[in-house]
């Protein structure tokens, strides 16, 4: 019913930036927060921000004030930039978004991951 699709991984040195990306797109009546995980090799997956429906914001301590989530509503999308990068941010990074269909259920949604290496 509704597809989300991520981009903007890829390797960058450490202290570089990288901007994700995350459309959606389907059975849309309204999408409520939407945010970010990501998950490092042999770790739990864990959230890295988050974003309600009016646009207020939540942190992990280890990405605050390097990282920066934001959406456009009328694109569908939420974004997360990502300044100062460190090795330790190398993880696959999911968009989630919690999502009302037309059926009149929200449903929580995942998208496929994209790869973020901070590598020198």
């Amino acid at each position: 019913q509704v597809q989300l699709v991520e981009s903007g991984g890829g390797v960058v040195q450490p202290g570089g930036s990288l901007r994700l990306s995350c459309a959606a797109s389907g059975s849309i009546v309204r999408i409520n927060a939407m945010a970010w995980y990501r998950q490092a090799p042999g770790k739990r997956r864990e959230l890295v921000a988050s974003i309600t429906g009016g646009f207020n914001t939540n942190y992990a301590d280890s990405v605050q004030g390097r990282f920066t989530i934001s959406r456009d509503n009328a694109k569908n999308t939420v974004y997360l930039q990502m300044n100062s990068l460190k090795p330790e941010d190398t993880a696959v990074y999911y968009c989630n978004a919690n999502v009302l269909v037309y059926s009149g259920v929200s449903n929580n949604y995942w998208g496929q991951g994209t790869q973020v290496t901070v590598s020198s």
